[in-house]
């Protein structure tokens, strides 16, 4: 029996959207599930070098939690890569700054470190509350 392996471009032809309400579920809970459908490791076509994923949209970012102490022990950094210019936020700082910000981070440190998962993250869109300008792509709410 052949290995089957995914082409481009019957993988962009496949592609679903999927919308999932995050007000109440785990920030990484969230991420990881999320990471697989975008991946397309949740498909039976799934190729490891191959973008074979579905579109994710995420609502309610803004009420995603976190368990234990980690709304102040958790830490956001950024840096610009002059001396001195390391900035340091908590998870609570930020969700009320830009309450995409975690999310997105959370699921980019799940995907592929190059290319691949650079592209896998363009299919990723994250809105604070529930209005969201997806409604013509049809999205299909996914379980978490």
């Amino acid at each position: 029996m052949r290995t089957y392996s995914a082409k481009p471009a019957e993988a962009q032809a496949a592609r679903q959207w999927w919308i999932v309400d995050a007000k109440g579920q785990p920030l990484g809970r969230l991420a990881s599930k999320v990471a697989n459908v975008l991946r397309g490791k949740t498909k039976a076509t799934f190729t490891p070098h191959v973008d074979t994923g579905d579109f994710v949209v995420i609502i309610n970012a803004a009420q995603v939690k976190v368990t234990g102490a980690k709304a102040e022990a958790k830490k956001y950094h950024r840096h610009t890569g002059r001396p001195g210019s390391l900035r340091s936020e908590t998870f609570r700082d930020v969700i009320v700054r830009r309450p995409e910000v975690p999310i997105e981070m959370a699921v980019r440190g799940m995907l592929p470190k190059n290319s691949l998962g650079r592209s896998l993250l363009r299919k990723l869109k994250v809105y604070a509350t529930a209005e969201h300008p997806h409604t013509a792509q049809k999205p299909s709410p996914l379980a978490i």
